[in-house]
């Protein structure tokens, strides 16, 4: 079944059939006005780009940072030892969060570079959440002055289930 024709497309039939040459007597129909075509609507105008921030060092998300090539190709090939170990198995994300807080804060103190935190891999219906939130933990303020990168750590030393966390060099460890 053919769709009807709207006024507007009737109109415009009706004119594009006028300009037809009629064949053996018979009579021309006169087109009929168009009916004025829709206004089109204003041209959006396009909002303001937002004002870029204040310049400041842009911030590297833990997992991007990058390290001396020796550093990655020795913590890929698991060439380095960590000076300390966390393991937060069974702990509930705030009890996690502090207790890699407090270790954190004595491993700048004593001047620790690698530490193995130990997050667990979860499973395949059940995730760890330790292991989703900390990038997040360290990316926050109280902790991304000290750290110089999060690493996956060899299968050694847990594999998918633990990281290598490279702490700055501190003017404490640097007394030394």
């Amino acid at each position: 079944m053919a769709r009807r024709l709207s006024a507007h497309e009737n109109a415009l039939w009706q004119r594009v059939a006028a300009t037809v040459r009629p064949i053996g007597g018979k009579t021309r129909v006169e087109a009929p006005t168009l009916p004025p075509a829709p206004i089109p609507a204003a041209p959006r105008t396009m909002p303001k780009p937002p004002e870029p921030p204040p310049l400041r060092r842009p911030v590297v998300p833990v997992t991007a940072a990058t390290l001396d090539g020796g550093w990655d190709q020795r913590l890929r090939r698991g060439q380095i030892r960590p000076d300390r170990v966390i393991d937060l198995h069974g702990y509930t994300l705030a009890d996690a969060h502090a207790v890699l807080a407090t270790a954190l804060d004595d491993a700048a103190m004593d001047g620790t570079r690698v530490i193995l935190v130990i997050t667990g891999k979860g499973r395949h219906d059940r995730p760890s959440l330790i292991k989703a939130e900390l990038a997040d933990w360290l990316q926050s303020g109280a902790f991304r002055h000290r750290i110089a990168a999060l690493r996956p750590a060899h299968p050694r030393h847990g594999g998918g289930g633990a990281y290598y966390l490279i702490l700055r060099r501190t003017a404490v460890a640097q007394v030394r």
